[in-house]
Formats: C-alpha cells, sequence, structure tokens
C-alpha cells in the first residue's frame, strides 16, 4: 500500500516544462527528419550517381523502419528502462545521421537512413509518455501544445529548410544539422529527465512472434504504397507478394498480440473509447498534415517553377500560425467541449482543401500561401484536443503502450498518405492526359483558335512565319502539361477535403466533456 501511496505522490525532481522543451526538442528533431528529405531527392540522385526512383528508397527505407519501431517502442521502454531507450535513441538517431550525411553512394545511404528510421522510431513515443507521466491530467492540455508545435511544425520546416541547405550548400547538410542538436539533447535529457517508479526497467522476454509480424506487416505495406506506381501496382508481382504479406502480418500480429501471455504492445488499450476513437481521429490528422506537407511543395516546383528554397517558404506562414493558434485553442478548451473544436477543425481542413482544388497556373506567391496558411491553421484545432482527450480516461500504467500506438497511428498512416497522395497525382495526372488529348485533334476549333493566335504573337516579335508556327506547338505543349497538372493537383487537394469532412461525425463519438473525463482520470490514478 506504501508503495502505491509512493506512486501516486511522485513528481519529476526538476521543472515539469523543461523536462517538455527536452524531450520536444529530440521529438522535433525526428519529425523533421520525415519530409526535409523530400526536395532534396534530386540532388542525393544526381550526386551518387542514381536515379530519382532509386533515391527515394532514402525515404522509404526511413518510414520503414520508423514505422515498425513507432509500434514496439512500449515494450523497448520497459525493456531498457525509459529513460536508458531514449537516450539510446537520440544518440544513435545522430550517430545515424552524421554517416548519411557521409554516405559515399545510395545503398550506403539507404542502410544509414534504416538506421536512423530505426532509432528515430522510438523519439515520439517516449517524448509523448513523459509528458503523460510528467504532467498531473488538468496540465496535460498545455504540455501537449508544447508537442503539436514540434509535430505540426516539423514537416512544415522540413521541406523549407531541406531546400535551403540543398539550395545554398549541400544535400549532406540536410543530415549533418541534426548533430550539435542532437548531442546537447543528449545531454540535458541526462541532467533533466528521470523515470518514475512505475517506468523503471523490466526484464521483459522477448516477444520474437510479436516482433516479426509487426515487422513483416508495417514493413510490407508501407514498400508497397511508396513503390506501388512506380511497378505498376497489383500488375506486379513484387507488389502483390508485399500486399499479402503486409496483410498476413498485420492480422497475424493483432491475434497473437490479443492471445499472448506478455504481449509486445497490448491492445487492450483500444478497450477505451477516448483513446481508440482519438487514435483514429490522430492518424487523419497525421494523413492529412503529411499529404498536404509534400504536396503543396509538389505543386510550387513542378507547376509554377518554384526552386525548393521558395516552395518551402510556402509552408513556414502556416507553421506560425499554427503557434499563434495553440494558446488560443487551449483556453477553449476550458469552455467548449473538446470533440466540437475537433469536429470544427477538420470541417474547417475540408473546407480550405475545397478552396486549394481551386488552384489556377497564374496564381501568385501571396495566394498559394494564404491557402496553405487556412490549411495548416485547421491542425491547431485537431492535435491538442485530440491528444488531450485520448488519454484522459486511461491509467497510467497503459501510457507507454498508448503513446506507441498512438504516435505509431499518426506518423505510419502519415507516411502512408505520402505515397499515396504522390501516387495519386501521377495516377490521376496520366488520367486527365489521356482525356485531354483525346480532344486535341484538328477538328477542335478552339485547339485551332490558340495555336493561330500563339503564332501570330511570335509573328508581332519577329520570328519567321515556319518558327513562329513551330513556338505555336511548343507554347501549346506547356500549355497542355500545365492544363493537365492543375487537374491532377486539383483533384487530389478535393479527395484530401472529402476525406477531412467524412471524419467529422465521428469526432461526436468522443466523450461529451473531455475536462471531466480528464479530472476523473486524474483521480483514478
Amino acid at each position: 500500500m506504501s508503495d502505491t501511496a509512493g506512486h501516486q505522490d511522485w513528481k519529476p525532481s526538476h521543472n515539469p516544462w523543461l523536462v517538455a522543451v527536452t524531450v520536444t526538442l529530440a521529438a522535433f528533431m525526428e519529425v523533421l527528419d520525415t519530409t526535409i528529405v523530400n526536395v532534396a531527392l534530386p540532388h542525393i540522385a544526381g550526386s551518387l550517381g542514381s536515379s530519382y526512383d532509386d533515391a527515394t528508397w532514402a525515404l522509404t527505407s526511413y518510414l520503414v523502419a520508423n514505422g515498425i519501431v513507432l509500434t514496439i517502442s512500449g515494450w523497448l521502454s520497459r525493456f531498457f528502462g525509459r529513460k536508458r531507450y531514449f537516450l539510446i535513441c537520440i544518440t544513435m538517431f545522430t550517430v545515424s545521421s552524421f554517416l548519411c550525411g557521409l554516405a559515399t553512394s545510395l545503398p550506403m545511404l539507404v542502410v544509414f537512413r534504416l538506421m536512423q528510421g530505426f532509432f528515430g522510431g522510438g523519439l515520439q513515443p517516449s517524448q509523448q509518455s513523459i509528458i503523460l507521466d510528467t504532467f498531473p491530467p488538468e496540465k496535460r492540455g498545455a504540455a501537449f501544445g508544447l508537442t503539436a508545435i514540434a509535430t505540426i511544425v516539423g514537416p512544415v520546416l522540413g521541406p523549407m529548410l531541406g531546400g535551403y541547405l540543398t539550395d545554398n550548400f549541400s544535400w549532406r547538410w540536410i543530415f549533418f544539422v541534426n548533430v550539435p542538436f542532437g548531442i546537447l539533447t543528449v545531454m540535458a535529457v541526462t541532467a533533466f529527465v528521470e523515470d518514475p517508479p512505475w517506468e523503471r526497467m523490466k526484464r521483459e522476454k522477448v516477444d520474437v512472434i510479436g516482433i516479426s509480424l509487426i515487422t513483416l506487416g508495417l514493413g510490407c505495406l508501407e514498400v508497397m504504397c511508396d513503390r506501388g506506381e512506380d511497378d505498376d501496382w497489383f500488375g506486379s508481382p513484387f507488389i502483390v507478394t508485399m500486399a499479402v504479406l503486409g496483410v498476413i502480418g498485420v492480422l497475424g500480429a493483432i491475434v497473437w498480440l490479443c492471445y499472448a501471455k506478455n504481449p509486445l504492445v497490448r491492445l487492450s488499450v483500444f478497450r477505451d473509447r477516448n483513446f481508440a476513437v482519438g487514435t483514429f481521429l490522430i492518424s487523419m490528422v497525421g494523413a492529412t498534415l503529411y499529404a498536404s506537407a509534400i504536396v503543396v511543395p509538389q505543386f510550387a516546383q513542378q507547376v509554377l517553377d518554384y526552386t525548393a528554397t521558395t516552395s518551402g517558404l510556402l509552408l513556414a506562414p502556416g507553421g506560425v500560425a499554427v503557434i499563434c493558434l495553440i494558446p488560443i485553442v487551449g483556453i477553449l478548451m476550458k469552455f467548449i467541449q473538446m470533440r466540437y473544436l475537433i469536429a470544427f477543425g477538420f470541417f474547417a481542413m475540408g473546407m480550405a482543401m475545397f478552396q486549394a482544388s481551386n488552384l489556377y497556373a497564374a496564381i501568385d506567391f501571396r495566394h498559394l500561401m494564404l491557402y496553405r496558411i487556412s490549411q495548416t491553421a485547421s491542425l491547431a484545432f485537431l492535435f491538442v484536443p485530440i491528444s488531450t482527450i485520448a488519454y484522459s480516461t486511461l491509467p497510467r500504467e497503459l501510457n507507454a503502450d498508448a503513446s506507441a500506438l498512438f504516435s505509431m497511428a499518426r506518423n505510419y498512416v502519415g507516411s502512408l498518405a505520402i505515397s499515396l497522395a504522390t501516387a495519386a497525382i501521377i495516377e490521376t495526372r496520366q488520367r486527365h492526359q489521356t482525356y485531354v488529348t483525346d480532344h486535341m485533334t484538328a477538328a477542335n476549333p478552339g485547339l485551332n483558335s490558340y495555336i493561330a493566335n500563339a503564332q501570330k504573337v511570335a509573328e508581332a516579335h519577329g520570328f519567321p512565319a515556319a518558327q513562329a508556327h513551330q513556338f505555336a506547338l511548343y507554347r501549346t505543349f506547356q500549355e497542355f502539361t500545365s492544363q493537365v497538372a492543375m487537374l491532377a493537383y486539383n483533384e487530389v487537394f478535393c479527395w484530401i477535403g472529402v476525406i477531412a469532412l467524412f471524419v467529422v461525425p465521428l469526432c461526436f463519438l468522443l466523450s461529451p466533456n473531455g475536462k471531466k473525463a480528464a479530472q476523473a482520470s486524474g483521480g483514478g490514478h
């Protein structure tokens, strides 16, 4: 009884906010690396003498390893002790980043990115678990605001920072930049973070079957989604094999974890309705956040011919908007039911995506930036309320498993969304291209009129008739390419908006009053 009472009375030795800032810095590095590589892939391919298609394995390998470890991080935390595991992850993530920057071949880079993703995968769940234990339930909303800044702003700043470093220095600096922050974080965690009594090292048996099934399932599904477009989806035996193995692995893992005596991760956390619904909602946040964070820079570079740095700058004001709105949302959470705020956030996101589905080739930087701000700002109404209510009725001894599954849902679904959004743009573009091509015939008066006008413009600028006609055809082809791309991006934005609106009714499955639930949970602990 006295031991239990001691657990109830435990408090961190250092200021909770100092602990929160320390562990969030580590998580921010990992989140940043999810998107920072995207804009540098063409430079990496050229530098290492590989094709762009092959260079994408530098992204795929990271996402595969990251998604697998996110799920088992709760068990690893119990096995090694949470603080020790957190320090191992930070140290090896930093070392892996340094090795990525030194890579002299693509296979070497892929191996080091696997290492980086493997050790980086444990940072976010551990960070969230530490915050849950450091702050009492009634103060978690403010603490999750800090987590939200790292989780939302990281993917936003990734392309901008990656573009700047690549354009002005070298792609290798997108990895080297982690080193000083990694060293600083290791020192700070060693000094300020401590394990509560219920998170001491527990020598549990290694669940070989659980680890194998999770690795097989999540790894194969990530490879399937990431490589499907390049390999013609289910027309490829390789993709079919990945899909079958992925489904077998995931279903097998679920069955095993439900019936194993000492499961790798306790799925019993999903018996709590708030956590189950909150986990699904945060996965949708991850999907929309990561998908839009990759689609906007692609549109800017491929359609508007922006540089990597300029396209990244489009995203930065949205991050500022989130930082400004999160304190306001924290105040609103005291007066408005969290499920209403979450529903509003998804509704606002859906409307912002529909607004972006009307983009046009002549759009200027300012308007595109405003579109992106409206998309990103809605995330402020989602992350903190969802995170707060999801954990509000869970016993704290389940925090490690819950944090692992919660972070996995957000990041893994987000990584799948990156792959699927990129594939959707390519496929939609091809479909529109086929449709438009069928109407570009000599019998089309609109096409003939456009070519004739373009030829007149060329002749007015001094081109001979033959060259003016060639210029007109070239200008027509450029316009054709631009319009097809516009149709593709607009359609993808529309589908993201549909997904956001589809989630709105599901928000009302959460408890009516998250604040009271959180207070009750605190008493239960």
